[in-house]
């Protein structure tokens, strides 16, 4: 469509051509003005051999013909290609740029939490190995916890670097590990979630996970995911348990983004003492 539209560039400017011989009429400039705009845009949209093969049309039109057609059509489609290079070239050392920065925090996140959450598990080991039988249960779950917030720091840096999540935990071990900790969880799963949308339903159960954990460790969590017609739903009830404190929300903050960005939509609500969370994604697997 993009080279025939420049075909009739070329076409109109040899016509025109035609009139210009004994002198150039005034309504030229009415022509001309509109082509080479059009052959600049053009240009920066297309990048196929066809323009060399268009241009040589303006031979038809004769010396007045191929010069015409050099400047209104063939000059302005040039300068059109020559500003989407740069336009590229630019967003090349914007995306490396942006890479990276990735590569700058991942550095640092790997640095210094890993570093932490390390000697975190240690302490927790030795715990174990030092307090009463009664006891041990709890700083082997404490040292576990640690552990796995390490494996999440390490695919977390994984991330940033690369840029493809590796392999996380299922939404059955998600649950399963929160039920281990103590959290009381009513988990189902109704038809098989699309794999273009899986990644950020774990995410959505992960958020709803901590929430309850954070807010409401006592209350029993309402979780059941539902994928039906191509859209998959999530759903979390629980009590709002105690108030809330400052920073609480970054997470539905952050979580929003990432359903919004799948193309989905989020929905919160606490009233009646009770907190809901529903997210919408559509996605095929």
């Amino acid at each position: 469509m993009r080279a025939g539209a420049l075909g009739a560039c070329v076409a109109a400017a040899v016509v025109t051509s035609f009139f210009m011989d004994p002198g150039v009429p005034p309504w030229t400039a009415a022509v001309c003005v509109p082509l080479f705009a059009v052959a600049f845009l053009l240009g920066r949209r297309t990048a196929s051999p066809w323009p060399a093969l268009l241009f040589a049309g303006g031979v038809a039109g004769g010396l007045t013909g191929v010069v015409l057609v050099g400047l209104v059509v063939a000059l302005p489609w040039f300068l059109g290609r020559a500003a989407h290079q740069q336009a590229a070239l630019a967003a090349a050392g914007a995306e490396a740029a942006h890479l990276r920065e990735r590569a700058r925090i991942a550095h640092e996140v790997h640095d210094t939490l890993g570093h932490e959450l390390s000697l975190l598990a240690l302490q927790a080991g030795a715990l174990e190995l030092t307090l009463p039988a009664e006891h041990q249960a709890a700083a082997a779950a404490l040292r576990g916890t640690a552990a796995g917030a390490t494996d999440r720091l390490a695919d977390l840096v994984f991330l940033l670097r690369d840029g493809d999540p590796p392999p996380v935990s299922g939404l059955h071990e998600l649950v399963d590990r929160a039920v281990a900790a103590g959290l009381r969880v009513e988990f189902s799963v109704d038809g098989a979630v699309p794999s273009t949308v899986e990644p950020t339903v774990r995410r959505i159960v992960q958020e709803a996970l901590t929430n309850a954990a954070k807010h409401a460790p006592k209350s029993l969590l309402s979780l059941k995911v539902t994928t039906a017609d191509g859209t998959t739903v999530v759903e979390a009830h629980n009590d709002t348990g105690f108030r809330r404190g400052p920073g609480s929300r970054l997470g539905l903050v952050a979580l929003r983004e990432r359903v919004r960005l799948a193309g989905g939509t989020l929905r919160t609500s606490r009233g009646g003492g009770r907190f809901e969370l529903v997210a919408t994604l559509p996605g095929v697997s």
